[in-house]
Formats: structure tokens, C-alpha cells, sequence
């Protein structure tokens, strides 16, 4: 594999890793700088644009969960692009938490992504999260299908 090419897998690896450091961190500084400026996120049926708007969503959204353990599990990053700062990936997740009224909940998921390098390095351009699985820690709920439009 080419070194320059076996960094940059590297560097998107450790990007998603960041991300979900700071999801169990809870800390917003961390999560925001893993987002280019003009960053996309589509989660839960919610979107946002622009680095501002995806941090206001996410503190939205980490408000209902007063405990919440992100894992990256594995993923595949794709640099058929043809720009060598540009790459696209899919990771799947597992997160634990407590919903605001005490409840236990499991999340497996998928995340698809745009990347791109800045300055600083590797950043999200696009998060879209597909819930594979979202209910009770002890498998009782429905699984969703993965998503066919990707």
C-alpha cells in the first residue's frame, strides 16, 4: 500500500475515533473540530449545516441522554474520488445509554461519509447516521433494515 495513502486511512481512522471520544466525553470543543466549517449532519431524522448548527444539534440532542458510550467498531474508507483530499467511508456503531427517563438504550448504526483534508487535517464534510437497531439494551425491539439508497 501506498505510505501517503496507508497515512490518510490512518488519519480518517483516528478522526472517527476523536468523534467518538468526544461523544462519551461529552465534550463539544473535541466533537466540533472533527467537523469541516461547512459541515453536514443527518441523524434521527434531523439535519444540519454549517460546524454552528451541527454543535447546537448535537448539545440538543446529548441533553436527552444523560449518559451515552460510543464505539466505532469497523469501517471501510474510500478513496475512489480521484482528489486526494477528498474520501468517503461507512463505520458502524455501537452506543450504550440512558435516556432522561432512566431507560436503558442500545443503538447500532451505521454512519456514511464525506471527508475532507484541510489545514489542520482530515475533517467530516457529510455524517448521515442510519439506526439499525434502537430499543432496549437486551435485543427486544425491531431491527431496521440497512438502507438501500446508499
Amino acid at each position: 500500500m501506498d505510505p501517503e495513502r496507508l497515512a490518510d486511512e490512518l488519519a480518517i481512522q483516528n478522526l472517527v475515533y476523536r468523534y467518538a471520544d468526544a461523544v462519551v466525553r461529552r465534550d463539544a470543543e473535541a466533537w466540533a473540530a472533527t467537523w469541516t466549517d461547512a459541515g453536514e449532519w443527518r441523524v434521527m431524522g434531523n439535519a444540519a449545516r454549517g460546524r454552528e448548527a451541527v454543535v447546537e444539534l448535537w448539545k440538543k440532542l446529548m441533553a436527552q441522554l444523560p449518559f451515552v458510550h460510543q464505539q466505532a467498531t469497523g469501517g471501510l474508507i474510500d478513496f475512489t474520488a480521484g482528489n486526494k483530499d477528498v474520501a468517503s467511508g461507512r463505520w458502524y456503531v455501537t452506543e450504550y445509554g440512558f435516556m432522561e427517563n432512566g431507560m436503558g438504550l442500545l443503538t447500532l448504526g451505521v454512519y456514511h461519509d464525506d471527508y475532507v483534508r484541510e489545514d489542520e487535517g482530515w475533517r467530516f464534510a457529510l455524517r448521515r447516521f442510519d439506526p439499525l437497531y434502537m430499543g432496549k439494551p437486551d435485543l427486544s425491539g425491531a431491527p431496521k433494515p440497512f438502507p438501500e439508497d446508499v
